[in-house]
């Protein structure tokens, strides 16, 4: 009960960091190409991530584990950033927000096809409502999106389910913060050629919150907020803990209100404490 609670609260204070990360992406590609972005980060926190490991001495992978940090590396590296930094051409961080609701419904799926977990039905009754009214909130939401932007940010949902849950089983044997910190460096040589490629024509020009922004994406939103995410899930439980993203939504919208002024209905506040008593149902169903 201790090891699961504690995976609960390790989980949220991931969620807590995730929150701003699309918040900030929308800032940071007002100066970057989304593929520069998206490889900056990846450099920047693969760079930290290898002289941690370096520093405290750990053990490579076994040679088996390749296939799944390379499953890591597509889903929440690369697909994931990419996918959302191109759909946030198309739309406000506002609107993007609320497709995350759908990544516990994700997560749990892929956690069931790759972690082996089976919760029991009545969780799958919650995460379906949790989702159902994340989506009624993003159809009843007046915030502007895309046909283009909104298929982005349901392939970058499902690209993102899928290394949390392969992540997660991960984290069991190696550690949360080594999970990402190897996938981190699996993908860097690729991370560095595509940076180089991508470079901005002119350095001049681009604003301190975009700086700012690539910045916490790098650092937050790439390497910390895994440390305590992969470690709640691996100590929660995949599908349990994963529900927990049903609440970034509205930490992000509340963020994209006081730093980016996008407006928050007030239908946010209701569909907020509806979500709550649904990731508490799907807490102790999981």
């Amino acid at each position: 009960m201790a090891r699961a609670t504690a995976g609960w609260w390790s989980g949220l204070s991931g969620v807590i960091i995730f929150s701003g990360s699309l918040p900030a992406t929308r800032v940071a590609i007002g100066g970057f190409s989304p593929l520069f972005l998206t490889s900056a980060r990846a450099v920047i926190a693969a760079l930290l991530a290898g002289g941690l490991l370096l520093l405290l001495r750990q053990k490579r992978p076994a040679r088996s584990d390749a296939l799944s940090l390379l499953i890591v590396a597509t889903g929440v590296v690369v697909g994931f950033p990419l996918l959302t930094a191109l759909a946030l051409r198309e739309m406000t961080a506002a609107h993007s927000l609320v497709f995350i609701g759908l990544l516990p419904l994700s997560t749990a799926i892929f956690g069931v096809l790759r972690g082996g977990e089976r919760p029991r039905p009545a969780f799958w009754l919650f995460s379906l409502l949790g989702a159902g009214i994340v989506a009624g909130f993003a159809i009843a939401s007046d915030q502007a999106g895309s046909l283009t932007g909104d298929l982005l940010m349901v392939a970058a949902i499902l690209l993102c389910g899928l290394g949390y849950a392969e992540g997660a089983g991960l984290s069991r044997r190696l550690g949360g913060w080594q999970v990402i910190s190897w996938a981190l460096l699996l993908a860097l040589p690729v991370m560095v050629v595509t940076g180089l490629i991508n470079l901005p024509h002119s350095w001049h020009g681009i604003s301190v919150p975009a700086w700012f922004s690539l910045g916490y994406v790098s650092l937050f939103s790439m390497l910390i907020g895994f440390i305590f995410w992969y470690r709640g899930l691996a100590l929660g439980g995949i599908a349990g803990v994963g529900q927990l993203q049903l609440l970034q939504p509205f930490f992000g919208l509340l963020l994209s209100a006081l730093f980016l002024h996008e407006p928050v209905a007030l239908g946010m506040v209701a569909c907020a404490g509806a979500i709550i008593l649904c990731v508490a149902g799907a807490k102790r169903f999981a």
